[in-house]
């Protein structure tokens, strides 16, 4: 195992995406399985794991992202890489229940993932302010998804989360690769796992890539048998 590049050139070529359309999932958990302590993701983590976080942002097309986490973390829109080009920021949303007027729609590029069950009125407001994909029926179809961000160009996405959000992915069998960093913390008491929803059908057996390790700090890549 060796430790986790602190060259950018480096850490990028570890971290290079396939070329090929493909979705890769950033979570982060204690030792105990928690994916937050205090509702926060940033309570478990290091700054070479926020520097992993934001260098993953950088080699995305396009940042997906769950309502709910975007409200609990306080999502803002997704800083330019060193190309100064903004990176898109997809929120994922059935009710379409988002503020419209805050900065993560107003102040960067946007693209709202939806169902067909969207209220009328709320989809109207979100093709105000944002691109609206409507990616299945009842509910988020990662599937479609790939599907569609691919042929807009935006082959290398990144699914930041929630839980249910990743879920829904791995249920779609959408999912390509998992980048876990694993926090040498115990928090205890009943936060979520990194992935949440009904039980799949069978285990969903993923392969390690790669292993690096950082101050305690363990920083894994798992990637999909197909």
């Amino acid at each position: 195992m060796r430790s986790l590049p602190t060259d950018p050139t480096e850490l990028r070529a570890a971290y290079a995406y396939p070329d090929r359309p493909w979705l890769r999932a950033n979570m982060i958990s204690s030792l105990d399985g928690a994916a937050w302590y205090e509702t926060r993701t940033e309570a478990l983590g290091s700054p070479a794991d926020q520097r992993l976080f934001a260098l993953l942002r950088e080699l995305a097309d396009v940042v997906i992202v769950g309502a709910e986490t975007v409200r609990v973390e306080g999502y803002g829109p997704v800083k330019p890489g060193p190309d100064g080009v903004p990176t898109p920021l997809a929120i994922v949303s059935r009710r379409l229940d988002l503020d419209f007027d805050a900065p993560i729609f107003t102040a960067g590029p946007a693209i709202v993932l939806t169902a067909e069950t969207a209220p009328a009125d709320r989809l109207r407001a979100a093709a105000e302010r944002a691109e609206v994909i409507v990616a299945g029926r009842d509910g988020v179809d990662f599937g479609v998804v790939r599907a569609e961000l691919a042929a807009r160009g935006h082959t290398r996405l990144l699914c930041e989360g929630g839980p249910s959000v990743l879920g829904r992915a791995v249920l779609d069998g959408a999912l390509d690769e998992l980048c876990l960093t694993l926090s040498p913390a115990l928090v205890g008491g009943d936060p979520s796992r990194i992935l949440t929803g009904p039980p799949l059908p069978a285990p969903d057996r993923m392969r390690l890539s790669q292993a690096m390790v950082d101050d305690d700090f363990l920083f894994l890549r798992y990637v999909r048998g197909r």
